[in-house]
């Protein structure tokens, strides 16, 4: 199996666990874990509003593809994590006009992707998004790739205050997904910073 198939499988394996409820005498998850899910919905719903920026503007061919990268790990990850929040009956974020479901035992939650941005780390500001979607070219292409290394830097530290918080990322599926969302912003943070010091007309790395 390649290693774009053990991926494959790997990210499979992570929906079967994160959908199926604890079994019994398993380690269960704290509302520290459904504010973690619930924040990183968020913060990555805005990673997509800056990628869906990128085919009309961006000039590089290695942003245009570390963009793809982007749109598709992070749908993913939204989709898994809001299926662990339904198997668990904690309320997912309502995103593009999908209504959340509201569980009976859930902290609360921002109820759509903008409500949440405040004081999230690495967030874009709104004059931030409105400075990126007036640029094209080589400049577009280095904006973009500032701000989402930014980004990314923050979900880093969104993983590290989960893992931080006493009893908080213990249970087996939060700890995998948790992990999942640090080895992927820390490989494209590692892959957009060389093309920010190089060229920004190479294709980034598969």
């Amino acid at each position: 199996m390649t290693m774009s198939g053990w991926k494959k499988a790997a990210r499979m394996l992570a929906v079967l666990l994160a959908s199926a409820p604890a079994a019994a005498g398993a380690q269960q998850h704290t509302d520290a874990d459904a504010r973690f899910m619930q924040g990183m919905i968020v913060h990555h719903a805005q990673a997509l509003e800056m990628t869906a920026l990128v085919p009309d503007r961006a000039s590089s061919e290695g942003v245009r593809l570390m963009a793809e990268r982007i749109n598709v790990s992070q749908q993913d990850e939204i989709a898994l994590m809001r299926r662990w929040l339904r198997a668990r009956g904690a309320d997912t974020v309502a995103l593009g006009g999908h209504d959340a479901h509201h569980g009976h035992h859930a902290p609360a939650a921002a109820d759509s992707a903008g409500a949440g941005h405040a004081g999230m780390p690495g967030m874009a500001t709104p004059e931030e998004m409105a400075r990126l979607a007036s640029l094209a070219g080589a400049e577009f292409d280095r904006l973009f790739l500032e701000l989402m290394i930014r980004h990314h830097e923050g979900a880093l530290v969104m993983v590290a205050e989960l893992f931080g918080t006493q009893g908080a990322g213990q249970a087996s599926s939060v700890y995998q997904i948790a992990s999942e969302v640090d080895a992927d912003q820390r490989m494209e943070i590692e892959r957009m910073r060389r093309m920010l010091a190089g060229s920004l007309s190479g294709p980034a790395s598969q």
